[in-house]
């Protein structure tokens, strides 16, 4: 998927499925590979031109988001994640099965367990690492309590809804 919004850095290439959602003013830059059934939105800037980004299958990068990675620590967003509106990922690693809320900041060397709720406007500081299945909430985050089996599921709800609602807009 070669477009005017996917750029190579120092020759290398973002690897991108082609079921995946590129949405208007998204960039993709250099060593960043995007799963299949994922979707990229508006204004939203994956950054790979010092380590590499892994983006899992139907995880959606919500508007204007930035992810970006370390010259020793690459980013991992697994399958199944929900990064919402404005929120900034950088050299951190997001377990399978995720929400994490709109303005949140998560940065370098932070670990997010599969399974977690990371509040809107959370504050995740360097090398904090998020047990699976808890609740996060403030800034900085601390953990609230164990996030329930229906909150699990809703998380996967919403990230199968934003890849349906990508279909829209192809």
């Amino acid at each position: 998927m070669l477009k005017d919004n996917v750029i190579p850095y120092k020759g290398t290439l973002p690897q991108i499925e082609d079921n995946v959602f590129l949405a208007g003013g998204a960039y993709i830059i250099g060593n960043v590979t995007i799963s299949s059934h994922a979707s990229i939105w508006f204004n939203t800037v994956i950054r790979g031109d010092v380590h590499p980004i892994s983006i899992g299958s139907f995880t959606n990068i919500q508007d204007n988001s930035t992810i970006h990675a370390m010259h020793d620590y690459e980013t991992i967003i697994e399958d199944y994640v929900t990064v919402g509106h404005g929120v900034i990922l950088h050299a951190c690693h997001i377990g399978s099965n995720c929400l994490i809320g709109m303005g949140s900041t998560i940065l370098s060397y932070a670990e997010i367990g599969e399974n977690c709720i990371i509040g809107a406007g959370c504050l995740i500081t360097e090398h904090k690492k998020i047990p699976p299945n808890s609740l996060v909430m403030g800034a900085p985050g601390r953990v609230i309590r164990t996030v329930t089996k229906e909150e699990i599921e809703n998380i996967r709800q919403s990230a199968l809804s934003y890849y349906k609602e990508s279909l829209h807009y192809r």
